[in-house]
């Protein structure tokens, strides 16, 4: 089998793929997400180096990778409040976009690196299984690439 030209990621209501969806321009895909910097080895001090992000990625109609806003909002250390900010700005960013309906979505590989941190959807291969894995969100879709994820 081979890796599909755009990888189906299926709209869940309050759950991992609650910010996806089309607008007037293309689609969506957003979220708050938790990372740790490429590199970084657990230490003790570990909440003060996992950092809280609001995550817009937008692209074309046919899936192609258009741009992002990303925006880092604090570490965990202040979770409550890093998680509320990136929240905020997230609800602010997806509310600029116009005629947005939140609903599946298919979407091309793509990779970016932000702060230190990977972001995108990228092929691979785990155990013999060919996926795309959503970073840094660490969610995975296999076939039979019908939207649904493995976390």
């Amino acid at each position: 089998m081979t890796y599909p030209d755009v990888i189906p990621i299926s709209y869940e209501p309050d759950y991992h793929t609650d910010r996806i969806g089309r607008w007037r321009e293309g689609q969506f895909l957003g979220g708050v997400v938790p990372a740790f910097r490429e590199g970084y080895s657990r230490t003790e001090d570990w909440l003060s180096h996992k950092r809280w992000y609001a995550v817009l990625h937008r692209f074309s109609a046919d899936g192609h990778y258009l741009d992002s806003r990303i925006e880092c909002t604090g570490a965990d250390d202040r979770h409550r409040e890093s998680v509320d900010a990136a929240d905020q700005r997230l609800s602010e960013w997806l509310a600029e976009l116009p005629e947005l309906e939140f609903c599946d979505i298919a979407i091309r590989p793509f990779r970016l690196e932000f702060d230190g941190v990977v972001f995108g959807l990228i092929l691979e291969n785990h155990e013999g299984d060919e996926c795309a894995e959503l970073y840094p969100n660490n969610i995975g879709f296999y076939a039979p690439w019908d939207g649904l994820y493995d976390t």
